[in-house]
């Protein structure tokens, strides 16, 4: 049976002597995996570990602000936030394929965070790697490699959750005493609301992505199902449809809504919800955010699907 105490004693041990005396660095997004990560690493060497949050500007809505005040002020990490939205989008600009939206948005993250680990002189980069993740990409390779970034920099390689799925890694999260919104936080994509603005990444669509998605999120907790459900969000189509308000004709964005449940992410199930749960996302979403025509409710399973839209 699983042991979150004993897993947080091994993984702070093993921390210690795979990184030593060196400076280490992590991407910190404020999900579950690097949360844990930058805790285990920051009980091990302390400040010694320097915690990166990237504001891309494709964070959900007050975001940035919670990871400030979870990791700064109340777990005491050292923790630089870089604000970087306006290179993003304009790297983005007119791109409208999901792989070259994700291509663009990982090398810029990849040279922001280079720059920070020349600056801070960092030796060692810390990943939350979880089971799942090299599961479904590349089977598994040592847990202990390097890493070089594209301007020759090289960086050890520490996982020390690895060996984890989802539930265990909230298991060590809950023992390590960590806040329920970080504990029980939903999975996010690494290239954010980019890949739930469908097409062209702008401004208004992620405006519109970022309130219809916190729409969504107070809802399900209210109906308390938040506990339940692996993922709950929205996404922007890249398309307009025909609808009315008032008494005018507009032609508007399409938001489409999807609630899944899993355990690992492997597999992932629409689950039964009640009908006024998505009759009250709607009516808030077309009614309090302008430049939307119409909801729509993603009842596809994965697979033939995949949890995001891109």
């Amino acid at each position: 049976m699983f042991s979150p105490e004993k897993f947080i004693e091994d993984a702070i041990k093993e921390i210690k002597e795979k990184i030593g005396d060196r400076k280490a660095i992590i991407a910190l997004s404020g999900g579950v995996d690097s949360s844990v990560a930058a805790v285990l690493t920051h009980k091990a060497i302390g400040d010694k570990l320097v915690a990166v949050f990237v504001d891309t500007g494709l964070m959900r809505k007050g975001e940035r602000e919670e990871v400030e005040r979870v990791f700064r002020d109340q777990l005491g990490l050292n923790l630089i936030v870089v604000d970087a939205k306006e290179r993003f989008l304009e790297a983005l600009k007119g791109v409208k394929d999901p792989e070259e939206k994700r291509k663009i948005i990982g090398k810029l993250f990849i040279d922001i965070f280079e720059e920070i680990a020349e600056k801070v002189k960092a030796e060692v980069l810390v990943q939350g790697t979880i089971a799942p993740d090299w599961i479904e990409t590349e089977g598994k390779i040592k847990s202990h490699h390097n890493v070089a970034l594209p301007h020759g920099m090289v960086l050890e390689v520490v996982e020390p959750l690895r060996e984890l799925y989802k539930d265990e890694v909230r298991e060590v999260a809950k023992a390590l005493g960590l806040p329920e919104s970080i504990v029980y936080r939903q999975p996010f994509p690494g290239p954010g609301l980019a890949v739930r603005v469908l097409g062209e990444v702008t401004e208004e669509k992620l405006e519109i992505c970022r309130e219809a998605n916190a729409i969504v999120e107070e809802e399900v907790k209210k109906e308390g199902l938040d506990r339940e459900l692996w993922q709950y969000f929205a996404a922007v189509l890249d398309c307009k449809a025909t609808g009315v308000k008032g008494d005018e004709r507009e032609y508007n964005w399409i938001v489409a809504i999807r609630l899944v449940s899993s355990i690992d992410a492997m597999t992932a199930h629409v689950p039964e919800v009640p009908f006024s749960l998505l009759k009250r996302i709607s009516k808030r979403i077309t009614s309090e955010i302008p430049n939307v025509a119409r909801v729509v409710f993603d009842i596809t399973d994965k697979p033939p699907a995949t949890i995001e839209f891109e």
